[in-house]
């Protein structure tokens, strides 16, 4: 077992310093084979601890449920064990002290590229805006970070947005209109534009069936709320 501390939070990893192969090395089908589901068990330990006791928004239940559920999703399209493992680590570096550079020493390039493109950027610059105006300009950066990207990461980012998206579904269903302003958008509108722009940044996976349920989801919540 092997220790890790990151912005004052312990990060506990189930392997030792020099159990887990160094994977910026090498190319992950060169050093595991199919069989070998270590780097998505130290990938969920990891996530685990740096999420550890942090609560899913407005609800009881653990984060990392989140993430799981996104894993859950790439894994109805792809087996590749980097998608799988990014889609459990893509919120550490945004949410917790977890580095862009650990997630690359522990779990290589790849994963970490990955991870950076669904990591949002906090810009200086927007200190002093209205909450909602700097909301919206990370979220224009995201939208064209997520257009440009590749095939697998998009497959990674679909597994989070469906996840929040039936998430969504499910509060907005129960609650109403009283949902929209717990969200840092502030409205049933500015939520919207977001999610329409993802359905749209990855239109590349229409041919896949949660693309398709993301597609649903967000024109039955949000198509009407957004103007042409």
């Amino acid at each position: 077992m092997h220790f890790s501390v990151f912005g004052g939070k312990t990060i506990i990893s189930i392997y030792g310093s020099n159990d887990f192969p160094d994977r910026s090395r090498e190319d992950s089908e060169r050093i595991m084979p199919m069989n070998d589901t270590s780097l998505f068990d130290h990938a969920v330990s990891f996530a685990a601890q740096a999420h550890s006791g942090v609560l899913r928004r407005g609800k009881t239940i653990p984060y990392i449920i989140h993430p799981l559920e996104a894993s859950v999703i790439v894994s109805s399209i792809s087996e590749d064990r980097d998608l799988l493992a990014a889609a459990v680590l893509h919120d550490v570096v945004e949410d917790t002290p977890v580095t862009l550079e650990d997630i690359r020493e522990r779990f290589g390039d790849r994963v970490a590229s990955i991870v950076d493109v669904l990591t949002d950027r906090y810009d200086p610059a927007h200190e002093g805006l209205a909450p909602g105006e700097s909301w919206r300009l990370r979220k224009e950066d995201s939208l064209a970070r997520i257009a440009a990207a590749s095939r697998d990461a998009k497959i990674v980012v679909l597994g989070d947005k469906l996840a929040n998206m039936r998430a969504i579904a499910r509060d907005a269903a129960k609650t109403g209109d009283s949902l929209w302003s717990t969200f840092k958008a502030g409205s049933r509108e500015a939520l919207g534009w977001y999610y329409l722009g993802l359905a749209d940044a990855l239109r590349e996976l229409s041919d896949l069936e949660p693309w398709k349920e993301f597609d649903r989801l967000t024109a039955f919540w949000f198509a009407k709320t957004v103007k042409a």
